[in-house]
């Protein structure tokens, strides 16, 4: 088995790895398992939830049994507390590849974590792009005001509210979600250190930079996608999230529940903890605060946790019509919910990353097998034509992804990423003429338009959209 590729145009060498991709409950940890017994593979995670300890049920990690015995990394290692950034997983997987394929055995990246997936295999990376030029920016101007500003952000004793990156430059806040705290927080020191606003430091060069770093992917990639039919992976989802309960999810998420915490760093942004607020809120407030009382003696607690959680076990197995029942049903209802959402962001950004970067993603569909059939349709349909695809990339010695840096620079300048638009007919913000185009060329666009049409006449149609049929945009932030 051949794991470098002798001729990448370049004189140099490719380390080959295989990415495993696809929606979560497509059945890519299973299918990564599997492929053992075609090859010596070792598993790197690329979940962002499964890389920290704790929360076992409610992340979907395999279980020692189900590894059946395939090495794997990065799973279940880091501290739930920290934030484990896309460069962080970059940075800790790179030496992991490496002493893999120093064992002559074969890197699979497994996960449904695309951005972590992207940082990894392109040198392409936002965060470092924001590094860079704050650095080079406190070598540029290193007078006293400037110091003495950058001081006051090291003490925190400047503002990094959302509200004031808005204000400050709105084109900048509308890329990022308001609670995303350390990109508000890059974006602002980068605007005290240079007095340049974001979205500009992030237009013209940065966009041709970007591009080309993006193109010159840093291994020879083999990238498989298992993927299934959304009524199918909607089915699956619910189910799974009915076994999690029986699994003893709500003590997982008892165990790490805190009032009034911060859900947007560590394990407490995965999907599962926030839901279940409410719920939890009303059955352990009280203990909460009776757990601060210092007159209760260890035994005293330990009998109030067993207590608890002899209650949440109660409740979650009653039927009957309870205020507690309900809120239960409601935070099961949210999981849900949140999990096919998720389903369907994972399946979009797959698609932008083929379309942006040139990836060549092989597809599997395990429709058949989430159906319920048999082993059998598991190992014709999935497991035998990824091994297919894999032992035929083995045996290449063509890169897979593509290396054509000015193809990229277009594309990137095409997706116009900062620039805002708004379909009123639709209620619904698009960012980038990328998203813009495909959202009117869109059937559920298509078909709105049509009704809207049909019920009010096209006097109101006509006020909706611009000449060639494209629905009218708020006034677009553009730099």
């Amino acid at each position: 088995m051949e794991l470098q590729n002798p001729n990448n145009g370049e004189g140099e060498t490719k380390p080959k790895i295989v990415v495993i991709m696809g929606p979560t409950g497509s059945g890519k940890s299973k299918l990564a398992i599997d492929l053992a017994t075609h090859f010596p593979i070792e598993i790197i995670n690329a979940d962002s939830m499964q890389v920290y300890h704790s929360l076992d049920v409610l992340t979907n990690k395999v279980t020692l049994s189900e590894q059946k015995e395939v090495p794997h990394h990065l799973l279940g290692t880091i501290s739930p507390n920290v934030e484990f950034t896309a460069k962080d997983f970059r940075d800790a997987a790179i030496p992991i590849i490496k002493d893999i394929l120093s064992r002559n055995h074969l890197p699979v990246i497994v996960g449904g974590t695309n951005f972590y997936i992207q940082a990894l295999v392109s040198s392409f990376l936002l965060d470092d792009s924001v590094e860079e030029i704050s650095d080079s920016c406190l070598r540029e101007n290193s007078d006293v005001a400037n110091l003495q500003k950058c001081e006051l952000f090291e003490q925190g004793s400047c503002d990094y509210s959302y509200d004031r990156l808005r204000d400050l430059d709105p084109v900048a806040a509308n890329r990022i979600h308001p609670n995303d705290h350390r990109k508000i927080r890059q974006y602002l020191e980068l605007f005290t250190h240079s007095e340049i606003l974001p979205s500009q430091l992030f237009q013209g060069e940065m966009t041709e930079k970007w591009g080309r770093l993006g193109c010159n992917s840093r291994y020879n990639c083999c990238f498989v996608c298992v993927d299934a039919s959304l009524p199918v992976l909607d089915r699956f989802v619910d189910q799974r999230v009915d076994r999690m309960i029986e699994a003893g999810l709500l003590n997982e998420v008892y165990d790490i529940y805190n009032m009034n915490t911060d859900y947007t760093r560590g394990l407490r942004q995965a999907i599962g903890v926030r839901e279940f607020e409410d719920f939890l809120c009303a059955n352990i407030s009280e203990v909460r605060k009776e757990r601060n009382n210092s007159f209760l003696d260890t035994a005293s607690l330990n009998n109030t946790d067993v207590s608890l959680r002899q209650n949440l076990l109660e409740v979650s197995s009653s039927s009957s019509n309870t205020p507690d029942r309900r809120l239960l049903e409601e935070a099961i209802s949210k999981l849900k919910q949140n999990t096919r959402r998720l389903v369907r962001r994972q399946k979009r950004r797959i698609n932008r990353l083929q379309t942006l970067f040139g990836w060549n993603i092989h597809f599997v569909d395990s429709t058949e097998s989430l159906l319920g059939n048999s082993e059998d349709t598991w190992i014709s349909q999935v497991i035998e034509p990824a091994a297919k695809v894999i032992s035929s990339f083995l045996n290449s010695d063509v890169t897979s992804a593509s290396d054509n840096t000015d193809h990229l620079v277009q594309k990137l300048n095409e997706r116009d990423l900062w620039t805002q638009y708004t379909c009123k007919a639709c209620d619904k913000i698009l960012r980038g003429a990328h998203e813009w185009k495909q959202h009117n060329q869109g059937r559920g666009h298509r078909k709105r338009m049509a009704k809207l049409k049909k019920r009010q006449g096209s006097f109101l149609t006509d006020s909706l959209q611009l000449p060639g049929g494209d629905c009218v945009s708020s006034d677009a932030s553009q730099v």
